[in-house]
């Protein structure tokens, strides 16, 4: 799956479940009351108020390639 900012983000969850912690060490929660966030991961992002949303999807991104899924 090629993450971007379109990216569902209950997919990214769904198909990187590593991913929900990894945003939540950023102050990027996606996850609320076990359901994912509804929506594109980049408004998630807006929302949160996240400055340097490309640079935190490059962080996301590095983090993924090299964490296994089951982390």
């Amino acid at each position: 799956m090629d993450i971007s900012l379109e990216t569902p983000v209950e997919q990214l969850v769904e198909d990187y479940p590593q991913a929900a912690g990894f945003l939540a060490d950023r102050h990027v929660v996606c996850i609320v009351c076990g359901e994912p966030y509804w929506g594109p991961l980049g408004e998630l992002m807006a929302n949160k108020g996240i400055a340097d949303p490309e640079g935190l999807l490059a962080d996301l991104r590095a983090f993924l390639a090299e964490t296994p899924a089951s982390a």
